[in-house]
């Protein structure tokens, strides 16, 4: 156990029983979330765009907990139609889910746009968690004590959301379309937890 300021991967406490999705759990926080989760008992689906790089991740975990309950799921946060499809594929497995992490993001990308067309960071950190996150509400009502948890970015700190130009087309700059979605997604975080 850790001192009382310190709280590390030791202190997670026991998560049999619990269903855990974890989008961009191939790598980085969401690998090691689901890694730790999955070492505790908990049964955790890892939602990832790059199969290659989520077969890795898969392995990994299994490799570090013998009895991982894991399982894979392909979504692509940048195209609502793979929201869509993910979603639907684990509505009708009508498996309640525990905890969401929307964790997947990407990070001062050159300019461009999601397979719908909205600025990349703003369409892959925000609109594809926001739309995930409508489509799963029902299973993740299911839950007991149902849990979503969005990741953000002290960046938010900078962020503002520019409704005149939310695309960001007609001045694009990588940090600030970055921290306007890391501000979106506090947002509607907030707004989740309000509503629920």
């Amino acid at each position: 156990m850790s001192s009382k300021n310190e709280w590390t991967a030791h202190d997670v406490p026991d998560q049999t029983g619990k269903r855990f999705l974890i989008t961009g759990a191939s790598s980085g926080i969401g690998l090691e979330a689901a890694r730790v989760l999955a070492q505790r008992g908990g049964h955790v689906v890892l939602a990832c765009r790059n199969p290659l790089k989520a077969e890795r991740a898969l392995s990994e975990i299994r490799d570090s907990a013998a009895s991982a309950d894991v399982e894979l799921v392909s979504l692509d946060l940048a195209s609502l139609a793979s929201v869509r499809a993910c979603a639907e594929e684990l509505n009708a497995a009508g498996n309640a889910i525990d905890v969401l992490i929307n964790n997947a993001g990407i990070m001062a990308v050159p300019q461009g746009t999601t397979e719908d067309g909205f600025e990349l960071q703003f369409g892959t950190n925000h609109l594809g968690h926001f739309a995930l996150t409508g489509l799963l509400l029902d299973r993740i009502l299911d839950s007991e004590n149902p849990r979503v948890v969005t990741v953000s970015s002290n960046a938010h700190k900078t962020g503002r959301i520019k409704f005149d130009d939310l695309q960001s087309e007609r001045k694009y700059n990588r940090a600030s379309a970055y921290a306007q979605s890391k501000l979106a997604n506090l947002l509607f975080t907030m707004e989740l937890h309000r509503r629920f």
